[in-house]
This record gives structure tokens, C-alpha cells and sequence, in this order.
């Protein structure tokens, strides 16, 4: 079966193309729109499809639109009910329902050729429950946990899965949800909703949780599986802090008391899953699965051996999930991930060719790695663009800035080449044979998922990668996985004597991930960075602005 998944309706628009149960193309919209997030989350933008993300996944495996044997949609307009039914105010929510049902129509217009008879809705959390389920290595049978914003009338679904069926077992219905109550407060701390929960997270490390007792009253566990959170009056916990104001520490105690609720919570309910599967092992689907310290709590203090989370955890992670629901129903065997790397590459005669027509001055070293590793050790900050890219929001040794970990100053000066705030930390990526010498937490971690405890021995020899709680969210490196990530990890500890490297997302901030070449070079030109490491070519900064002093440029 050839069957592209689809997620459109709410935020993250991307597309997932899977063939006999192998996942061969995956891809966000907002790579190739270079529009953060592809869309703001409103009634007005459902229409919007990953019109570009769907056509390149198509391209990639050589198929036209009638070749398909199946679009799966990931929202099912007819398990939706009314938004004031269903507790919530949002008053245009009827549009999401008429775009929805109207996407096999749209679709056909998006990928001409496309028989609208053969779009299928899949649920959302359905969605992404099979994202996480089917893509974990050894996770047949397994339990699967999907909290988020919401779906149709739910936020959260509570599954297991035994050979390829999935089985729910229970869904806390809308209000009450997790997701929401955390946008709100990234709201009223003055973040962009739907889009900087991971601020608030991060903030929370600067705070103390005083408030948890009664924030309680507004959100906690009932006992059964569900739980209720809707409602909180954050005015009463702090002020509002407008978007260009310095925080205060009364807006990280909020934060730490949200975080300290919300893992309480998610413990609560990943114990009453265990109750009812007796699994080893859990996976995890939504977008608050990408809150990487309450998965290293669930990890830590949960029944569970073994947590796995889905790197593209998000609602584009549905795409894939729901290509993936109807490759599992009609009888393909789902694949487990090889990896996040399942977007666009270039060949190097490729990306030679794009270098010359930018007229930038480059070389191409006899080993790219260790040039890198060399400029690294020197101090300086390197764009890495290799391979495919990710799918999902974690730069995983594809496209990645990377720096020097033992010098402090590295945190402020990466902040700084980002335009992002000072409380935020960047992240270390390791070699993962040396991790559980320097790291305390699930390992391997190869999707930066988990927080860890960074070792006392350590932390004054990677201080740039460790967070004010003395923890660190890691990417262990695996050399049959990633060897040209792991050979220049393996060049840099040669010359540092350190088997780490900082590693944060190539981009500046509230723009995307960089994706391709001239995605790259936009960002080399406009922020200082060293080395631009594209493929097996180097172009260095000083090279470019000699040139360009020289007329030559």
C-alpha cells in the first residue's frame, strides 16, 4: 500500500508518505514556506494543507498522486461535536469542522490527479498514538500515551497496542485538558501561544514550585485515567507580562508550578495505564510529549522499563501516525524509525552547484569532520548541514549549530547568535559509549527528549551545556546510526580531551529550521557564524568577507 498521511487542520502542517509499512518521506510545511510552525492554530487557516511538504514526499519516491493507494487526514470531522458543547470558546470552531470535511475536495485541487475517494479521516489522537506505537523498535506490545491541545472532543488517549492493533482504553474529554491549560499560561507569561511552550518549560528550571498546592485545585488527576484541568485564573497566581518585559520571579515560580503539576499529573496517569496493560515498555504521542522534563520524571518514577517518545511528537508527528493506522489496517506490517532524518538532501555535485552560483568563496577539505572539530576547538561556532533533514523540532546532527561546551561564555554567545532569551539553555550532544559516564538519566537518547543530571565531576568541564538545575537534554550519538556525527565528535575529543558538543537547531529565532542550501547560506550570511560545514565543503567567514572586500563577492 502507498499511502500519504496528511495533518493540516490545526498547526504544523506536514505530510508522511509510507509504502508497505516503511516510512519513506516525511517533511513539515514550514521548511519549505519558511513560516514557523507553517500556520498560527486559528479557524481562519484550517484550510491550509502541506501543499508543498505532499508534493516533495511524492517526489521523493517517484510516485504521481494517482499512484496512491490512500490519503489518510488526520482528523475525523465526524467524531467532532460543537465548541460550546464541549466547554470551549472558540466561537469560529464550526469553520475547522467545514474545512475538514471538505479536505478530500481540497486535496484534489492541492495534488491534481488525486481521486478524492480515496482520502480516509483518522482520528487525531488515533493519529498520533500509532506515530509513537508503530515507530518504536520493540514496542509490539506495548502501552501508548497521547496528551496534546485537543482533538475532535478529547486531549488525551490512553491505548496499548499488541501486534499492529491499537486498542484505546480511555480519553479524557474536552475542557479538560493539559495542553491547553500549559498555552494558556504561555500566554499570560507574555510567549507566543501554541508555539513557546518549550520557554515556559525552561523557565521553570529559574523558579520554585510555591504555588503547586493551589494550583492543584484547578488541575489534577482524578483517579480513573482522566483528570481536570481547565479553568485556571492565572491573573490570581501573577501578572501578565507583556512580550518585550523582563520576567519576574514570581512568572518562573508560576512556571515551576505548572511544570511541578503537570508532572504529578502524567504520573498519575501513566501509573493507571500500567494498572491496565502490565507493559514494559510506554511510548509517547502529543505535543506535551515534548516536554522533555516531565518525560525524564516519567521515566525516573513511572512503572514503566522503557519510555520511548516519538520525535516528531507534535501534531506533525500525525501525519506519519495516521499513514501509518491505515498501513497497519490493511494488513502491512508497520517499520519501526531508523531515524528523525526523513526530509529533503541534496548530492554533493548538488550543493557544489549551489555554492558556485552563490559566488562564495569555499574549499573542500580532505575530511569535513575534522575541520569541524578543528574550528570547534578553536572557539569558533559552526553551521552543520548534512544529510536529510529532521522531521520534528529537535536538530539532531543534521541541521545543527554547533560549539565549544567548555566554555561558559558559548551559552550567551549562542543566545545571542539566535536572538533568543538568556534563560533558555542549548543542549549537548555525545558520543554513546562515553553518555553514562558524564549523564544520569534514560539512555540512549538519540532524540533529545529526556533531561538529564549532568555529573559534579562534568559540570565545570561542559559548563556551556549545563541548565541552571544542573541537568542537560541530550542527544547520544550512535556511529552505525550518524558516523560522520560521531566521527567529529570523535576529532573534537582528541583535541578537548571532551566527548561533547553543543548542539542547538540551525535557525534564528521565529524563523524555521533551516532545510535547504539556500536556507543555509541565508543564515551563514546574516549571523556570525564561522564555518558554514554544507556536505563535504567548507566556507569560512573571514574567506567571505576577503572576498567580498576584493570585489570578488
Amino acid at each position: 500500500m502507498r499511502i500519504l498521511g496528511i495533518n493540516a487542520l490545526f498547526h504544523d502542517p506536514a505530510a508522511a508518505l509510507v509504502i508497505d509499512g516503511r516510512t519513506v518521506a516525511a517533511a513539515e510545511e514550514e521548511r519549505f514556506s519558511r513560516r514557523k510552525h507553517g500556520k498560527r492554530p486559528v479557524p481562519f487557516s484550517a484550510w491550509e494543507l502541506p501543499e508543498q511538504a505532499a508534493a516533495w514526499c511524492l517526489r521523493r519516491a517517484g510516485l504521481r498522486p494517482q499512484d496512491l493507494d490512500a490519503v489518510a487526514y488526520s482528523y475525523d470531522p465526524a467524531l467532532a461535536r460543537p465548541a460550546g458543547e464541549l466547554g470551549l470558546d472558540d466561537p469560529w470552531d464550526h469553520l475547522r469542522q467545514t474545512y475538514a470535511r471538505e479536505a478530500p475536495g481540497f486535496l484534489r485541487t492541492a495534488l491534481p490527479g488525486l481521486d478524492p475517494e480515496i482520502v480516509r479521516f483518522v482520528p487525531h489522537h488515533m493519529a498520533h498514538a500509532a506515530s509513537s506505537a508503530y515507530c518504536a523498535d520493540g514496542a509490539e506490545d506495548s502501552s501508548v500515551l497521547v496528551l496534546d491541545g485537543r482533538g475532535e472532543r478529547a486531549s488525551h488517549l490512553a491505548a496499548r497496542r499488541v501486534g499492529d492493533k491499537l486498542e484505546p482504553l480511555y480519553a479524557q474529554e474536552l475542557p479538560h485538558s493539559l495542553g491547553l491549560v500549559y498555552e494558556e499560561l504561555t500566554g499570560h507569561l507574555g510567549f507566543l501561544r501554541s508555539s513557546d511552550e518549550f520557554k515556559v518549560m525552561a523557565l521553570a528550571s529559574h523558579g520554585s514550585p510555591r504555588m503547586l498546592s493551589e494550583l492543584r485545585r484547578y488541575v489534577h488527576p482524578t483517579g480513573d485515567g482522566g483528570f481536570r484541568a481547565t479553568g485556571v485564573p492565572w491573573h490570581e497566581f501573577c501578572p501578565p507580562r507583556g512580550a518585550e518585559e523582563p520576567w519576574t520571579q514570581d512568572h518562573a515560580d508560576v512556571a515551576a508550578s505548572a511544570q511541578a503539576v503537570l508532572e504529578e499529573t502524567l504520573l498519575d496517569l501513566v501509573r493507571w495505564l500500567h494498572g491496565q496493560t502490565r507493559h514494559s515498555v510506554l511510548t509517547l504521542a502529543g505535543g506535551v510529549a515534548l516536554n522533555c522534563v516531565a518525560n525524564s520524571r516519567i521515566a525516573r518514577e513511572g512503572p514503566f522499563s522503557r519510555v520511548w517518545v516519538q520525535p516528531a511528537a507534535g501534531d506533525a508527528g500525525t501525519a506519519l501516525g495516521g499513514a501509518l493506522l491505515l498501513a497497519a489496517g490493511s494488513g502491512d506490517s508497520p517499520e519501526p524509525m531508523a531515524g528523525a532524518d526523513l526530509g529533503r538532501d541534496w548530492t554533493d555535485a548538488e550543493l557544489g552547484a549551489w555554492l558556485k552560483t552563490a559566488a562564495v568563496p569555499f574549499e573542500r577539505p580532505p575530511d569535513i569532520a575534522e575541520t569541524v572539530a578543528r574550528t570547534l576547538a578553536d572557539n569558533g561556532i559552526v553551521a552543520w548541514f548534512q544529510g536529510r533533514s529532521e522531521y520534528g523540532p529537535r536538530a539532531l546532527g543534521h541541521r545543527s549549530l554547533l560549539a565549544h561546551p567548555g566554555h561558559a561564555g558559548n551559552l550567551e554567545r549562542l543566545n545571542d547568535v539566535k536572538g533568543r532569551e538568556q534563560f533558555r539553555p542549548v543542549a549537548p550532544m555525545v558520543l554513546a559509549d562515553r553518555a553514562a559516564e558524564i549523564f544520569d538519566g534514560p539512555l540512549p537518547s538519540p532524540y533529545m527528549l529526556f533531561v538529564h543530571d549532568v555529573a559534579e565531576s562534568w559540570r565545570d568541564r561542559i559548563p556551556a551545556v549545563v541548565h541552571v538545575d544542573g541537568t542537560a537534554r541530550i542527544q547520544t550519538v550512535d556511529p552505525a546510526r550518524e558516523p560522520l556525527v560521531a566521527r567529529m565528535l570523535g576529532e573534537f575529543e582528541k583535541l578537548t580531551g571532551l566527548p561533547v558538543v553543543v548542539n542547538t537547531s540551525l535557525n534564528t529565532a521565529g524563523r524555521p529550521m533551516v532545510d535547504d542550501p539556500r536556507d543555509a547560506l541565508e543564515c551563514f550570511g546574516s549571523s556570525p557564524v564561522d564555518l558554514l560545514a554544507i556536505g563535504p565543503y567548507a566556507i569560512r567567514r573571514g574567506d567571505v568577507f576577503r572576498a567580498a572586500g576584493d570585489g570578488r563577492v
